[in-house]
């Protein structure tokens, strides 16, 4: 539903993008992480047909951005952080006006504007302005707005930016449920937590370039390292004597516990229980240490800046 290749963006001699590729599939949510002024509206305003690249090409829908760009916009549904609701119309009016300028029929307007605001769970605040309502039932409108022509695209910037926990839960379950009726979604977030939670792909973008992409599996195994295990004891045990199996690495010991980075899990963890087994260790739990998207980010963008051993 997206691909770029060399996608770049040029203003004056800075290079706002620089080198983009992405490949993005039906029913996948794409998350574009980085600082402020890292490229990511840039980006998403090329894919939007907005801005035309300086170098390189971008498809969406199977259309050029420059090429194609009316049959692009007809194809996505587009949430800006800033996403202009008219405060004195209803719900209703709101969506019948965008309906109009999408150029669907009376007919199609109304029945796209009943659906979207059933499924939003707006339907009974349908005849209110919109000026009354809560931030998340904004945000629900927009979003309601920028699927009313039913596009096969989703761009959402910041689609939760300064809402209330209960809100942004709100939209996040309805981005969720976008993602399962098979719609490509791209979220321009700084919600890390966010991202982790909804993210099929996830790339980090600094200075207009993309430093790493992929899933999140594949980024921590990428940036952190062979995933790190801990073994507890029931009481205090001494472990000297364990001989780790190859591809694990001692990192810590204790009284009551061993840390261990393990290459090969599903195999390596299995030895090291039968080994320890052997020996009467009185083995509370062996369970995987967590790692975050937060640690991903944080050590991808320390190396970008050119920090060492930030951790």
């Amino acid at each position: 539903m997206i691909e770029t290749h060399d996608l770049s963006k040029q203003f004056h001699d800075f290079w706002a993008v620089d080198g983009v590729n992405l490949s993005v599939q039906s029913g996948q949510i794409l998350a574009l992480l980085g600082q402020n002024g890292a490229g990511k509206t840039t980006t998403v305003r090329m894919l939007t047909a907005l801005l035309s690249p300086t170098r390189g090409w971008a498809r969406v829908a199977g259309y050029d951005v420059v090429k194609n760009g009316r049959d692009v916009r007809a194809s996505i549904g587009v949430l800006t952080e800033q996403h202009g609701l008219y405060m004195r119309m209803s719900a209703n009016e709101y969506l019948e006006f965008f309906g109009q300028v999408y150029e669907l029929s009376p007919q199609l307007r109304k029945s796209r504007s009943n659906q979207l605001l059933e499924y939003f769970g707006l339907a009974e605040a349908a005849h209110r302005r919109i000026g009354e309502y809560s931030k998340g039932m904004r945000q629900k409108l927009a979003l309601a707005r920028a699927m009313m022509h039913d596009p096969g695209v989703l761009l959402l910037d910041e689609p939760t930016s300064a809402m209330d926990p209960e809100s942004a839960r709100l939209v996040r379950d309805e981005i969720a449920r976008l993602k399962s009726s098979k719609r490509t979604v791209v979220i321009c977030s700084h919600n890390l937590v966010e991202v982790e939670e909804l993210a099929d792909q996830i790339g980090i973008i600094y200075r207009g370039k993309i430093l790493t992409l992929g899933t999140l599996e594949e980024l921590k195994l990428r940036v952190l390292g062979a995933p790190e295990y801990e073994v507890k004891f029931a009481q205090d045990w001494d472990s000297s004597r364990l001989e780790l199996p190859a591809g694990v690495e001692l990192l810590a010991r204790t009284a009551n516990s061993v840390q261990v980075r393990v290459e090969r899990p599903q195999a390596s963890n299995l030895e090291i229980l039968n080994r320890l087994s052997a020996m009467s260790a009185p083995v509370m739990a062996l369970q995987e240490q967590p790692r975050t998207l937060e640690q991903v980010y944080l050590k991808v963008m320390a190396e970008a800046k050119g920090y060492a051993n930030v951790h």
